[in-house]
């Protein structure tokens, strides 16, 4: 199976944090690096992640001018094939990451893939399932058709040809870099599994 980096970007969001971090290690994933990045939180959040140890392959404690700039930080550590990113009140549901390097590996023609996923109240409790559409950039920009973030993941070398997450943007960074993903050539796919829970 291919290497998947996953980065967290954590901030003050400590009442999620270890449900978040588990949901990752418990994956069973057999070629994971997660690399979790906290630019100063106040509410413990360091001390949770310090917590996990070794099994967090890479912690990033440094200051950021906000969450793409904390992303971009994360993935320039990040050493897989695939990569992928999960907000810090956010979880993966089980056998996501299976799910999700089994489907790379099994077409290599596609770049960028997404699922869909449920979403969660404060309490965990699930509310509604939501669905990733097809991926076209116009309806995309205006937000007509969406990507479930935490249930998307794309291919390094398409990553790389990009400018990384636009830290200027801290309203919907994560679509931008789907829209310049597309702008490289990604090609973009959806498979059918639910791989994450958004809170």
């Amino acid at each position: 199976l291919p290497r998947i980096s996953l980065v967290t970007i954590s901030f003050n969001q400590a009442q999620f944090l270890p449900l978040t971090i588990e949901s990752v290690l418990d994956q069973q994933y057999p070629n994971l690096q997660y690399i979790v990045v906290d630019p100063g939180s106040t509410d413990g959040s360091r001390e949770i992640i310090e917590q996990y140890g070794e099994r967090i392959s890479v912690k990033v404690f440094k200051k950021d001018r906000g969450p793409g700039d904390g992303l971009n930080n994360g993935f320039a550590q990040a050493d897989g094939e695939i990569l992928g990113f999960l907000n810090a009140d956010d979880v993966l549901l089980p056998n996501a990451l299976n799910t999700v390097g089994g489907y790379f590996q099994a077409h290599p023609q596609i770049d960028v893939v997404s699922g869909n996923c449920l979403v969660i109240d404060g309490a965990g409790k699930v509310l509604r399932e939501s669905y990733s559409d097809q991926f076209r950039p116009n309806p995309v920009m205006y937000r007509a058709a969406s990507l479930v973030q935490p249930s998307t993941f794309f291919r390094r070398q398409v990553f790389e040809k990009t400018a990384g997450f636009n830290i200027a943007n801290r309203l919907d960074w994560d679509t931008e870099l789907f829209v310049d993903l597309h702008a490289a050539g990604a090609a973009f796919a959806r498979c059918e599994a639910m791989l994450s829970g958004f809170r």
